[in-house]
């Protein structure tokens, strides 16, 4: 799937087409960091729900683009179990939104929005891996 495809037919990516995106940037991660990721579970979703938004503080639904829920790497233990899966959830029309004002190609959008999310689950703070984006 390219970007090309979209702009052709004046499709906006569907839900199903940014799963398939970030099924391919997924398959794209080394091996080894892979499967220490293979039991997160990630799902696509227009936005961000209210709950989300207002624990994150935030007023408008665009300006986040994925969120990781779940305990990270660090900070698990075979002690306390989880009830629920590790998840991170990629919300298309503020993906969307950012594909069009920055002209990034969408499959390297999706990529990096997934990348980011998956260092949450290995621990990684924000101000972490802008560091290490800097670097």
């Amino acid at each position: 799937m390219t970007h090309a495809k979209f702009l052709d037919k004046m499709l906006a990516p569907s839900l199903e087409d940014i799963e398939a995106l970030a099924g391919q940037a997924f398959a794209e991660i080394p091996g080894h960091l892979r499967d220490k990721v293979k039991d997160v579970v990630v799902r696509v979703a227009e936005f961000a729900d209210e709950a989300t938004l207002d624990q994150m503080g935030l007023d408008d639904p665009f300006t986040l683009t994925g969120i990781y829920r779940g305990v990270p790497l660090t900070d698990k233990s075979v002690t306390m179990p989880t009830a629920e899966p590790d998840m991170i959830f990629l919300y298309r029309r503020p993906i969307l939104d950012e594909w069009c004002e920055t002209g990034v190609a969408l499959g390297d959008l999706i990529r990096e929005v997934l990348i980011h999310e998956i260092g949450h689950h290995f621990g990684f703070s924000d101000e972490a891996m802008d560091e290490l984006d800097g670097e």
